[in-house]
């Protein structure tokens, strides 16, 4: 049986979440996510794509009361995430559910969703052959039970109208992103593009589109820089992890 262990959520008030090594690990990409997400007073309900081991949620309820909802097709990651869930003693809010993000809608009402959030599988899949011998890990990171367009297409069915779709993928994909986005009529509002250090290419954008918006709008973020010279993470990094702080405002 493989070990669990318990971890900090990072840096946040206590938060604690349940991994195993040969599991997909929650990583800075989701929390990155999780603290672009805007929260304003006409959302009403949150739902988080691909949850695995629960990272978004736990950290969106440092940001609101609201419900939310996370979902995963693999069954260990699942119950992994619901006893992260009881563990942090969040049962009231958050809710962990095994489902396909391609026919989840049939779950759900249509349309319901304000906001929804995805830290998505990056890497393509080409060898279809051998699907039945990927672990969890390869899963996690590449397309192999949902590509970028059956996201945007199963969220375009979830999604109210003027809705949110947040999610961060790599930079290089942007092009494609773009076109899938208004093939779905998803406009971008807002971008982030995240850079390891000042010296190299964007490594990750983060995207905000919504449900049948208007063009004209985008609003390009300052880029996030994750190390300074001195390797060490920045400050900007630091207040996402709220290390240092007094303390921390929540649900604002």
């Amino acid at each position: 049986m493989v070990k669990e262990e318990i971890h900090d959520l990072l840096a946040y008030n206590g938060l604690k979440i349940i991994q195993r090594k040969d599991l997909f690990r929650f990583s800075l990409d989701s929390l990155l996510l999780a603290d672009f997400v805007n929260i304003n007073l006409r959302t009403k309900k949150i739902i988080d794509f691909g949850t695995g081991l629960a990272p978004i949620p736990l950290y969106l309820s440092l940001k609101t009361d609201l419900p939310i909802i996370g979902i995963d097709i693999q069954d260990d990651v699942v119950e992994l995430a619901k006893r992260s869930i009881i563990l942090n003693k969040l049962e009231h809010q958050i809710t962990i559910y095994k489902r396909d993000i391609l026919d989840a809608y049939q779950d759900f009402e249509t349309n319901s969703f304000d906001i929804i959030t995805i830290n998505p599988p990056f890497f393509k899949y080409h060898n279809k052959e051998f699907l039945n011998d990927l672990d969890a890990l390869s899963i996690a990171r590449h397309e192999v039970f949902i590509d970028l367009e059956g996201i945007i297409t199963s969220a375009k069915k979830m999604i109210t109208n003027g809705g949110s779709l947040n999610f961060i993928h790599r930079a290089a994909r942007l092009e494609e992103i773009i076109i899938l986005l208004n093939k779905h009529g998803f406009i971008m509002k807002r971008i982030k593009f995240v850079y390891t250090t000042t010296l190299k290419d964007a490594m990750m954008v983060l995207i905000d589109a919504r449900a049948n918006g208007n063009t004209g709008d985008l609003k390009v973020e300052k880029p996030l820089i994750i190390y300074g010279e001195d390797n060490k993470y920045t400050d900007e990094v630091l207040k996402i992890f709220h290390i240092g702080d007094d303390g921390f405002d929540t649900k604002s």
